[in-house]
């Protein structure tokens, strides 16, 4: 039996449910289960949480129902793998429960799942049944981001100075919870988050969090769950401020607002990965006219980018005097701009003038 308290809280969920479904046969009643729908129409944004939500509405999946019985099979074929694995005490890929769970049917031709992309929805419809990270529930992603900074951590029992790096950083794992990351020595003021790898690397090689103080991470685009974990963590158990850098595009403005009031299709986890006290710290539409860059960095918007501009701008989070000016002012000047442009400065403008500035100037969007 597995000795963590985690492991042990969702394999008794997983068999009181499976209990449950017994009864009902023994009863002679349909065995039924109900799962939240996660779909838009079931998703809010609480105004006093600051966070993107799941909403009650449920969906029930019985198993003497011809367009249900599957699913329902389905459902609890996973979950049984899933208590298995945690049952070893090791972890595995999305990808590799899949090839554990799919087989023939009996006599038949019919496979309990014929692509990942069958299986990987019921794993959230787990996660969201029984209040369970999917890391929490032994599965694992491919490690995507890094991290370097004034900070010791613990992972997986191993000490990990991310002072002493080198230029590619520690990668973050996707499992981030407590059982496997520990903070230990801290001296950092504060987390940035920037949003490609290419402009991270620039701040890692001027040595930025040394003479800053902080920690630097990315996640390599729109960050993964493993990423987003850490920084909730970050920010709850060491008190330290988020600042998030990215383009100034609708695509950024997408990134910033999944890190800090969650996404629509993660919406059941906003509790454990949003950080709502996260801050914009660039890069703005603004800063072209700002710092006097030549007209040549600017990208013009395409229609996608309007259309997103469109939809950004009736977001409740982005309903601030000053995002509406930010938003307004890159659909007027139909510009849009690349963290990469402030280069045409200097090579190092970003990490000497740029963001010293702008923290010190307390210069952010909330």
């Amino acid at each position: 039996m597995p000795e963590r308290e985690t492991d042990k809280r969702i394999i008794k969920k997983l068999e009181t449910e499976a209990e449950e479904i017994i009864n009902m046969a023994k009863s002679k009643k349909n065995p039924k289960v109900s799962i939240p729908l996660r779909g838009l129409s079931n998703v809010y944004f609480d105004k006093k949480d600051k966070i993107i939500k799941l909403g009650d509405k449920q969906q029930t999946r019985t198993f003497f129902n011809i367009g249900q019985a599957k699913k329902f099979m389905q459902t609890f074929l996973v979950a049984n793998a899933c208590k298995e694995i945690i049952e070893t005490g090791k972890t595995t890929s999305i990808r590799d429960l899949y090839y554990m769970t799919k087989h023939t049917i009996g006599e038949t031709e019919e496979n309990t799942f014929d692509e990942q992309s069958e299986s990987d929805p019921i794993i959230e419809d787990i996660e969201v049944s029984f209040d369970a990270l999917r890391e929490e529930l032994h599965l694992f992603a491919s490690s995507k981001g890094a991290i370097v900074g004034d900070i010791t951590i613990v992972d997986s029992g191993d000490d990990i100075d991310c002072r002493k790096q080198g230029s590619g950083g520690h990668a973050i794992p996707s499992i981030c919870e407590a059982d496997v990351i520990q903070f230990k020595e801290c001296e950092a003021k504060y987390v940035l988050f920037i949003e490609k790898d290419a402009v991270w690397r620039r701040f890692n090689e001027d040595k930025f969090w040394k003479k800053h103080k902080c920690i630097i991470i990315h996640g390599q685009g729109v960050p993964p769950r493993g990423v987003r974990r850490l920084l909730r963590r970050m920010t709850d158990e060491l008190k330290l401020p988020l600042y998030v850098l990215v383009d100034a595009d609708p695509w950024g403005l997408y990134i910033y607002s999944v890190i800090k009031q969650g996404s629509i299709n993660l919406a059941y986890e906003s509790v454990r990965m949003a950080v709502p006290s996260a801050r914009f710290i660039g890069l703005s539409a603004m800063d072209w006219e700002k710092y006097k860059l030549p007209k040549e960095v600017i990208i013009r918007l395409n229609e996608e980018d309007k259309r997103r501009i469109k939809e950004i701008l009736k977001y409740p989070w982005f309903q601030k005097p000053e995002w509406q000016k930010e938003l307004h002012y890159m659909v007027e000047k139909n510009v849009k701009l690349e963290l990469e442009a402030l280069s045409r400065k200097h090579i190092s403008f970003i990490t000497d003038t740029y963001l010293p500035e702008r923290i010190e100037k307390k210069q952010w969007l909330e």
